[in-house]
């Protein structure tokens, strides 16, 4: 597509705003809202592949499904010379992992009420069948009056949903990705919490609790590996929100939050009673740590 083009004789092109394996994403003007729009639409070479077709379609459905203030909201879909489109709201920010890069990693009040408003998204997916299957800070982004927004439904899927691949189970990042993902079991609401843990430790820490240069190893550490402490990288994480990442990062999935709900009880009850992260265990006491 070229600059000024103009789509169903609406959307009419300004800027490329980035190019992903399958899509290419531009920022435009709708003509008829008078508002600047994100418009991502299909790869032609990408299309050929029926599989990518189908994967692309169901991404549009699932967020089209999808109507929440933390989440990327689409405005429309449609086809352009038989290639598939979504118009998605246009979100002037960064995404966490811009942040981050900068930063290097949040302070723990500001990471509860990110991970608050995450899980309020992830829990809105659940509640109409959507699992993400890809929840990570390049995922995530902050507008500018610092509301999070989760995007990118481009591996989600529906709750009992038929697999358009044998080895789709396997799709995902793998430095979020829950154990039993990458044992060959299919996604649950259980492997979106556990992204949610891997994601509320790297806002706190700068790092991923799993790392290495080979995608295999750090699937095999996350299955295997015994989950780091996360105030073992940044010690001003206090006991009660380290136990929220830990269940959230259970190994077995029956062992982890029951659901998002649960998950963000917990963080509510932080951000409401901000000294809960002030007090002292028993052993900071006697020992005089602060």
């Amino acid at each position: 597509m070229k600059l000024q083009d103009i789509i169903d004789e609406r959307y009419k092109i300004k800027s490329l705003l980035g190019e992903g394996g399958m899509a290419v994403v531009y920022m435009a003007d709708d003509l008829i809202a008078r508002k600047e729009v994100a418009i991502k639409i299909i790869k032609e070479d990408t299309m050929k592949n029926p599989v990518n077709l189908t994967r692309f379609e169901r991404e549009a459905r699932a967020a089209a499904s999808l109507n929440h203030q933390n989440i990327v909201r689409v405005i429309n879909i449609g086809t352009y010379e038989g290639r598939p489109y979504m118009v998605n709201e246009l979100i002037k920010g960064q995404t966490l992992r811009d942040v981050l890069n900068v930063r290097g990693k949040f302070s723990v009040l500001e990471a509860c009420d990110i991970m608050y408003q995450l899980c309020s998204a992830v829990l809105h997916a659940h509640q109409h069948g959507v699992i993400h299957r890809d929840i990570k800070p390049q995922n995530v982004y902050i507008s500018q009056d610092s509301s999070i927004k989760l995007g990118d439904f481009g591996i989600a899927t529906f709750q009992n949903a038929s697999r358009v691949t044998k080895s789709e189970v396997v799709v995902g990042s793998v430095h979020y990705l829950a154990p039993e993902i990458s044992q060959g079991n299919p996604a649950t609401i259980k492997s979106d919490i556990y992204a949610l843990g891997i994601t509320f430790f790297e806002l706190l820490t700068g790092k991923v609790p799993f790392d290495d240069e080979s995608p295999v190893t750090v699937a095999l550490k996350h299955i295997k590996d015994k989950m780091p402490s996360v105030r073992k990288f940044n010690p001003k994480v206090p006991q009660c929100v380290e136990k929220i990442i830990n269940k959230a990062c259970e190994k077995n999935p029956q062992s982890r939050y029951k659901s998002v709900f649960d998950m963000r009880k917990d963080i509510d009850r932080i951000i409401r009673d901000p000294s809960i992260i002030k007090k002292k265990s028993f052993f900071q006491k006697l020992f005089g740590k602060k």
